[in-house]
């Protein structure tokens, strides 16, 4: 097991370091000028000059590079080109307000998505068990901006019942911090839950299929008793597989999120860094965007050998 984690940290390692020299790269060959965008159209050659020594944007690329990733290695994204402001802050903020966003989500999708999934495998012949199916299918194709459209016409100006768009910390309020939490993170889960209520169901068909349950029930169990003794840890592989692509898939989808719901996360701080041009701070924020993919796959492909001994057991 402990070789298995070696591997899979060196794994880490290794993509990170190849991620983060495309990033870097991508952003360097992007025409422009990033010091004569921060400084206008109208800036004298001069001034591009200095910004340029000012940043180190006149050093070759393998220096900008390593004084890059350096900076990272030490919690430093740098300084905006634009504001002049510190990139780090404004990065750790909005992580944290995404990572709330997301944690949440995913949580109420898979507090929907498993009972609901694991009663539609039990019950597939029956027309309950055929509606969630139904309403599973239906529910992949909606997407998150129409649902977040939706309960907003429906909860926010119909009812009243929460706030529309805006923020809060929970020290600044933990009523207003839930109030504003609702909508985006009921919008976010839906679709996933969805997604995953179909997983499940399938899984615990699967499972429902094999030898040991059939067992299981010879002598003596019910169908739901064999599931759930028997069952339910080797169901729970894929559907925990499937959990960690959602979870880094809800990353990408809180930017459409947090715009119509107006929240300071990271998906409105790139948008914000690409319509302003600024490189670095877009550089900074797609990296965190990646280590936070990579450590997701990271911690997926832990889990798995520890629910599974078959896994656990060959590494």
């Amino acid at each position: 097991m402990l070789t298995y984690v070696a591997n899979r940290a060196l794994q880490f390692a290794l993509a990170l370091i190849v991620a983060s020299v495309v990033v870097f790269a991508l952003m360097s060959v992007l025409p422009g000028n990033a010091a004569q965008v921060a400084l206008g159209t109208n800036a004298t050659p001069e001034a591009v000059a200095a910004l340029e020594a000012q940043y180190g944007l006149d050093q070759p690329p393998a220096t900008r590079y390593l004084g890059w990733v350096t900076g990272m290695l030490g919690g430093d994204f740098g300084t905006s080109y634009v504001t002049g402001a510190a990139i780090t802050p404004v990065i750790v903020g909005s992580v944290q307000v995404t990572g709330i966003l997301v944690v949440a989500a995913i949580a109420l999708a898979i507090v929907i998505a498993v009972p609901l999934g694991t009663f539609a495998a039990l019950e597939q012949r029956n027309w309950i068990g055929v509606t969630i199916s139904a309403l599973s299918q239906i529910g992949i194709a909606v997407p998150n901006f129409l649902a977040a459209v939706i309960l907003v016409i429906v909860f926010s100006l119909t009812l009243g019942w929460f706030p529309s768009q805006g923020w809060m910390a929970p020290i600044e309020g933990f009523g207003g911090f839930l109030a504003r939490l609702v909508l985006p993170v009921v919008s976010l889960a839906l679709v996933q839950a969805a997604i995953l209520t179909r997983y499940v169901r399938s899984a615990v068909l699967d499972v429902m299929r094999e030898d040991y349950i059939r067992t299981a029930r010879a002598k003596g169990l019910t169908r739901t008793r064999a599931l759930f003794a028997h069952g339910l840890r080797n169901a729970a592989i894929p559907v925990i597989t499937v959990a960690g692509v959602q979870l880094a898939t809800l990353l990408v989808g809180a930017v459409i999120i947090e715009q119509i719901f107006v929240i300071p996360g990271i998906g409105s701080e790139l948008v914000r860094a690409v319509a302003n041009r600024d490189l670095l701070a877009v550089q900074g924020i797609v990296m965190v965007l990646v280590l936070l993919v990579l450590i997701i796959n990271l911690i997926v492909d832990i889990l798995v050998p520890v629910v599974d001994p078959r896994i656990r057991n060959a590494a």
